[in-house]
């Protein structure tokens, strides 16, 4: 089989795709955008997205199932007509950027999100603008995102949060919704080139970690921690982007 074989993206990758299947299971998923750019310390940032790509569409397919109660149809089909806006600008801008721009792109997100985070800076979408509106700028944000970088979350969390969702079914209908999403830019990935055999060939490899990260994100959803849980991972999200960007420039 054609996969990767630097051990050292290895030593990235299982526990980037342990942590995006625990915090997808279980946290509403803010964690992974985690998994690229730990990836990307070891291979090109395109590559990494184009590895994770499968992974994040099977665990979707394991967490969405697990949560098919909580689902919310009307929340859906105001989110999902502006992700496909997002994921074909996401999809033009992608042919035109050289690597080191996108790992520059990944690196500046992944900085923000977790400051923004661990300093408890309160995103609120404050217009007033009609909900289907706002609903699409929000997830056309995170369509634009999640294409460049599987970074579509915090868009998401800035147009949900406020509506003070139960957690269950906040996590339900963002598993859903990233499913949708994820599965939607097979497309685009498949066109440009990147998932090619040698990029499949490493997410196979790395698959089986999937299943078992969602699982233990629903068995920890109750159990664990969420602040602590939340904040060690803010830390090593933002130690992993600086890296980045300093890897960019």
């Amino acid at each position: 089989m054609n996969i990767i074989n630097d051990p050292l993206f290895y030593f990235a990758a299982v526990p980037a795709v342990l942590l995006a299947g625990i915090s997808k299971g279980g946290f509403a998923g803010g964690l992974g955008m985690l998994a690229v750019p730990l990836m990307a310390l070891a291979i090109p940032a395109p590559q990494a997205a184009s590895v994770m790509l499968p992974i994040l569409c099977l665990m979707d397919l394991v967490g969405s199932w697990s949560y098919h109660k909580h689902w919310d149809y009307a929340l859906l089909r105001r989110l999902i007509p502006g992700a496909v806006l997002g994921i074909v600008l996401g999809w033009l801008l992608f042919k035109r950027l050289d690597g080191w721009v996108v790992e520059l792109f990944i690196g500046l997100l992944a900085v923000l999100f977790a400051v923004q985070r661990l300093l408890a800076i309160q995103l609120k979408d404050t217009s007033r603008l009609p909900e289907w509106l706002r609903a699409s700028i929000w997830s056309g944000l995170s369509g634009f995102t999640s294409c460049l970088a599987h970074a579509g979350g915090p868009p998401m969390m800035v147009y949900l949060l406020p509506k003070q969702l139960d957690k269950t079914v906040l996590v339900a209908n963002l598993t859903l919704y990233f499913a949708l999403v994820n599965y939607l830019k097979l497309v685009p990935y498949t066109e440009l080139g990147l998932l090619d055999a040698r990029n499949l060939g490493t997410a196979m490899v790395l698959a089986p970690l999937a299943p078992i990260g969602v699982y233990l994100g629903i068995w920890l959803h109750n159990r664990i921690d969420e602040k602590l849980f939340y904040r060690l991972s803010y830390l090593f999200l933002l130690a992993t982007g600086l890296r980045l960007i300093w890897q960019a420039i």
